[in-house]
């Protein structure tokens, strides 16, 4: 049977009306584009119709279920997912032609973000490379597990890397990340309790400090320059945030 060099660019999407055009742009060499909304009451809907009338609505019951619904509608056997606010750059594009053409030797791959915080490139923090999941891959052999935030996945068969990189501008300012903080520490300390981790009063301390020492000492943050400091300590915030909430969740419970 012959290798399908067809792509469908999947891209899952929530009140992000400043980064869809971008985004969208940059996967205008897709066989197909589609776009899975969890009702925005932004202009996102109304820009992602613009590039595709593939555009779907699902309530969102946590990313690892919504990765799978948006992967559900792709009419191809290779996938491309993007998030919203990274962009894919014309390397990666020859760099997944190439593989088609020649046939792939791996069934999901890794592909490198470079991200840009507060106008700097970030090369180290962890940041860089930053793999999370694959995103290049063949649908049959990828499955995302029904996980609220920072889903897992189970891939069957072998795991290729990219040479090349999406780029990624996650925040555009201090305000946005803490907009963004506050749904994702809320959805992970839902995670940590509904998989039984258990609360512990140093978590608050011990866990903060870490990862600030992590990501600015251990990874290098301190070749960032300011935004790898101010970076650092943003995360350190997060992750003091995320247990406080778990502390509640629990605290409620047992209050009950």
């Amino acid at each position: 049977m012959a290798q399908s060099t067809k792509v469908s660019a999947v891209v899952i999407a929530y009140n992000d009306e400043a980064n869809m055009r971008a985004c969208l742009e940059s996967l205008h060499w897709a066989d197909e584009l589609i776009i899975v909304d969890s009702f925005s009451t932004d202009q996102t809907t109304k820009i992602s119709q613009e590039y595709t009338n593939r555009v779907y609505q699902h309530a969102f019951h946590g990313f690892g279920r919504l990765r799978n619904e948006a992967m559900a509608h792709a009419s191809y056997d290779w996938v491309f997912s993007l998030d919203t606010d990274e962009r894919a750059t014309l390397e990666v594009r020859d760099e997944i032609r190439r593989y088609l053409a020649e046939g792939p030797k791996a069934q999901a791959y890794f592909v490198p973000r470079l991200n840009n915080f507060l106008g700097r490139w970030i090369k180290h923090c962890g940041w860089y490379p930053d793999y999370r999941q694959p995103q290049f891959f063949h649908k049959s052999h990828m499955r995302y597990h029904d996980d609220l935030v920072h889903e897992s996945y189970s891939v069957t068969g072998q795991i290729g890397y990219f040479k090349n990189h999406v780029t990624q501008y996650p925040f555009r300012n201090i305000d946005q990340y803490f907009m963004k903080m506050d749904r994702y520490s809320s959805l992970m300390s839902k995670e940590m309790r509904r998989r039984g981790r258990r609360f512990h009063r140093h978590q608050l301390i011990s866990h903060p400090l870490f990862t600030f020492l992590k990501m600015y000492v251990l990874r290098l943050g301190f070749l960032d320059g300011k935004p790898g400091l101010v970076l650092s300590g943003l995360y350190a915030y997060y992750t003091f945030v995320k247990y406080a909430k778990l502390w509640e969740l629990t605290h409620n419970k047992s209050s009950c």
